[in-house]
């Protein structure tokens, strides 16, 4: 039977990579001289650290430029709110991996909605789709991209 999975995650190489970038161009913009400002990268979460919250506005234009470029998936990125001291502001950004089962569940109940012959099934963190033609999987994915799940989705594995 035709199947494909349904999956959500992002490059973390190209990640780090515009991270990377990021910081470089920071280095040398002329409205960042002499200011304590800079990308910190962990596994799962980018930080932001300026001296005042609208450079952390600024930076997030810069960072959000370099991820497009690089092709990661802008809904992959969960941003929090800036905290900001008196001579500081930082601001943490969690990168989004896997599909959280609340929002496989709401995938499964579109697809039985949609009235299509395919049955999906939650696998950890991703969804697998299983129908009789191609032809169904096809509207199936269809079906999942009209909607906006927060976050992006891929469509991997597909097997006739």
């Amino acid at each position: 039977m035709p199947s494909f999975d349904v999956v959500s995650e992002a490059d973390m190489q190209e990640v780090r990579n515009a991270v990377d970038q990021a910081n470089r161009e920071i280095g040398t913009r002329f409205d960042f001289k002499g200011v304590e400002a800079r990308f910190e990268y962990s596994e799962s979460a980018i930080d932001l650290h300026a001296e005042q919250e609208f450079q952390l506005g600024q930076m997030m234009d810069i960072l959000r430029q370099k991820l497009v470029k690089r092709s990661v998936d802008l809904a992959a990125l969960d941003v929090e709110e800036p905290v900001t001291s008196l001579n500081a502001a930082r601001q943490h950004l969690g990168i989004k991996q896997g599909i959280d089962s609340d929002t496989a569940k709401r995938m499964v109940k579109a697809l039985k909605a949609s009235k299509l012959k395919v049955q999906a099934q939650i696998q950890g963190d991703q969804l697998r789709v299983t129908g009789k033609k191609r032809d169904d999987l096809q509207e199936a994915m269809a079906v999942l991209r009209e909607t906006d799940w927060k976050r992006p989705l891929k469509f991997t594995n597909f097997r006739d």
